[in-house]
């Protein structure tokens, strides 16, 4: 299990895309991950598709220290999750850290806001292209790829390559610590 030990959150609000909210979480505790759902509050939200997903933390009650490495699923929970201070500055704060970041689909709204793009190369749903690139971002339209401490996904059909992509990145981070 190469992510045995690490503390991952993945934010959760609701409206989140089912798929690549479960998905992920399942992958990463499949590695030995401990996997955290961090939103606005805690509590009970439902994804767009309808399933119910657990907000067991607070963005306000946590901060970078508190994880290794963090996920932004999309749907439509990241326009919410991105009006939060508290989000965007957890966002914010894993990045200075250097901590891995995984983002997919419509998660780079949460990423512009938080004001961590500029030189990045980066994809997503195509719906917020424009957005990826006014945020100083250099858009791919690409499955899945790496691009320095963050894992890009396109769209929920990119799952499986975002999953290679978040895994590997999260391990080398993982066993560079070690």
């Amino acid at each position: 299990m190469r992510l045995e030990g690490m503390r991952i959150a993945v934010l959760a609000a609701e409206g989140v895309e089912d798929l690549e909210y479960w998905c992920t979480v399942m992958r990463l505790r499949e590695e030995g991950a401990h996997v955290t759902s961090v939103g606005i509050a805690p509590g009970t939200v439902h994804g767009k598709n309808g399933l119910e997903v657990t907000v067991e933390r607070a963005a306000a009650d946590v901060d970078a220290a508190s994880f290794d490495a963090l996920v932004v699923p999309g749907g439509w929970a990241p326009d919410k999750l991105r009006r939060y201070e508290a989000v965007t500055g957890l966002v914010a704060g894993m990045r200075t850290a250097g901590k891995p970041l995984a983002i997919v689909c419509h998660g780079g709204l949460v990423a512009i806001s938080a004001k961590i793009l500029d030189g990045v190369r980066a994809t997503g749903s195509k719906g917020i292209k424009d957005d990826l690139v006014n945020a100083g971002a250099t858009w791919v339209d690409e499955p899945a790829f790496r691009d320095q401490d963050i894992a890009w996904g396109r769209v929920v059909d990119d799952i499986p390559a975002f999953l290679r992509e978040t895994v590997d990145l999260f391990a080398e981070h993982h066993a560079r610590r070690g």
